[in-house]
């Protein structure tokens, strides 16, 4: 399977790519092939909503979003990896959310699996209820295929996280596919 992670922490050695990398180890060791593309390095530029792509199109801007579309129109599974940033993704992986429209139904045929990857300062029980809320509305509405989610509570910096269980848990994630 090819798996695609959507990297999207601008703090490049920070707590998420902390799970993606242990996410990717796993699913290397099983036999799969990721590409985890930082999202947060490329110029990609938010929706302008004027439906030139006619929602299955070509965008009318150039950048760096068509990298992105070809890797989730070849790929069999998509990783949203973020850090929780006032209870909702990062915005650079918003940004490349609100992008999906231009290849929506494309996006939608593939049956792509999923897995979201947070982490989060926060340790309340409700940290991540926005979050997961978002994302599961993305499942529903693309029609992905849900195989997990590694929510990361007192993730606050990386020694907390290499300290806690979730590494393992996205290693677990990873591997279980």
């Amino acid at each position: 399977m090819k798996i695609v992670i959507l990297m999207a922490s601008p703090n490049i050695n920070g707590s998420t790519s902390i799970l993606a990398d242990n996410f990717k180890n796993g699913a290397e060791e099983n036999g799969h092939t990721v590409e985890i593309i930082n999202v947060c390095k490329l110029n990609v530029n938010p929706c302008t909503g004027c439906v030139a792509c006619g929602y299955e199109g070509d965008c009318v801007q150039r950048d760096d979003n068509e990298l992105i579309r070809k890797a989730l129109l070849s790929c069999d599974m998509v990783v949203f990896a973020t850090p929780l940033y006032y209870y909702g993704m990062s915005a650079q992986l918003k940004v490349v959310v609100d992008r999906f429209c231009a290849y929506n139904s494309s996006l939608n045929r593939r049956h792509l699996k999923s897995a979201l990857l947070t982490v989060a300062w926060n340790a309340d029980d409700w940290t991540f209820e926005a979050l997961q809320a978002h994302y599961k509305t993305l499942v529903r509405y693309i029609n992905f295929e849900d195989k997990g989610m590694v929510l990361g509570y007192g993730c606050g910096s990386p020694s907390m996280t290499r300290a806690s269980g979730y590494p393992e848990k996205a290693y677990k994630l990873g591997r279980s596919l």
